[in-house]
């Protein structure tokens, strides 16, 4: 999973990011919706309309928006949805752009009620209304803004407003990558960090990666490590997949929490639903984290279902695991198939 990191990685993760809308990889029918929208705009000398990007964490949604900004050639601020938590510091970001510049807003969908109610005037028709003063003496002040574009993120587009959500003229939504993109990224990547990486080790890194530029190029920095300390400096295939394996992220791209989750439904529990409180204090996790974090990536994979009793493991997990359904260890006469 993706953490915090260093701040030496942080610093990488920005050298990484694509600053142009030609360097982005993947994503081609976004991308290319979207060099539209903003050569229509140029053509016009226009602020770009409202723009909003939805999908899983990591897959390029606030390089998008630094893009948006570098294409056409206006300042950028950048906020949150959870750092907005008074009206207030909205009216003070918004009085202080400049004509075109564009705002964006991370995690949009945990904006405050009040504070998303001052953005609705302010996207439609560029204005913003204040409140001085309090009780009876208290009126309303409604000031020019400059034309800027509102991009705004969310890993939770159900957790929108229909209002909100019906203000911004572009949505765009992010699929995960296929393996041949990741692979583009991980070379990319691997020449802008100087790291000597061949074909195969960056299609093994690419395997692993969930279909996440972002864990790719974590990853990739974990196999720099290991190469660098315990090889001659170079990814190859076998050193990529050595190094991975050491870090404990597998074939399919699981590590170690997502093995206890199914080792807890296929061994534990023998392939009986479990309900999701009872599995997160199984491993040791929050609730939230467990289905927002990890399930939907086993789902995707065929490992998990999700049922009206409970979690529930399938075929393709007892598998990978190297079990049989009734949980006990495949044999020589009966192996499990690996599925990955």
């Amino acid at each position: 999973m993706v953490d915090a990191g260093d701040p030496a990685e942080l610093v990488e993760d920005v050298q990484l990011r694509p600053r142009r809308l030609a360097e982005f990889v993947g994503q081609p029918q976004l991308t290319e919706h979207l060099d539209i929208v903003l050569e229509a705009a140029r053509r016009r000398e226009q602020a770009v309309d409202h723009l909003l990007f939805a999908g899983p964490p990591g897959l390029g949604k606030t390089s998008l928006a630094g893009i948006v900004a570098a294409e056409m050639g206006v300042g950028f601020r950048v906020t949150s949805g959870p750092a907005l938590v008074r009206a207030g510091d909205l009216a003070a970001i918004l009085t202080d752009l400049q004509e075109q510049d564009v705002l964006f807003v991370d995690e949009i969908h945990r904006l405050p009620r009040p504070v998303e109610e001052i953005l609705y005037p302010a996207m439609e028709d560029f204005q913003l209304d204040i409140l001085i003063g309090k009780g009876p003496t208290a009126r309303s002040v409604r000031l020019d803004l400059p034309r800027f574009t509102l991009v705004g993120a969310t890993t939770r587009t159900g957790l929108l407003t229909g209002p909100l959500r019906d203000r911004f003229g572009f949505v765009g939504r992010l699929d995960l990558y296929a393996p041949a993109d990741l692979e583009r990224i991980v070379l990319r990547s691997a020449a802008i960090l100087q790291v000597p990486i061949e074909p195969g080790g960056a299609r093994a890194i690419a395997g692993r990666s969930r279909g996440t530029p972002r864990i790719a190029n974590r990853l990739l920095r974990r196999v720099r490590d290991y190469v660098e300390v315990r090889e001659d400096g170079a990814i190859t295939e076998r050193g990529a997949a050595a190094g991975l394996d050491l870090f404990g992220v597998d074939e399919l791209g699981l590590d170690k929490v997502d093995r206890a989750i199914l080792d807890a439904l296929c061994r534990r529990f023998a392939g009986h639903p479990v309900g999701l409180t009872t599995l997160a204090q199984c491993i040791g996790e929050e609730p939230d984290t467990v289905e927002d974090a990890y399930e939907p990536f086993l789902l995707q994979q065929g490992l998990l279902l999700r049922t009206q009793r409970g979690r529930v493991a399938t075929e393709r997990a007892f598998a990978h695991l190297g079990l049989t359904p009734d949980g006990s260890a495949a044999t020589p006469d009966a192996p499990a198939t690996r599925l990955w």
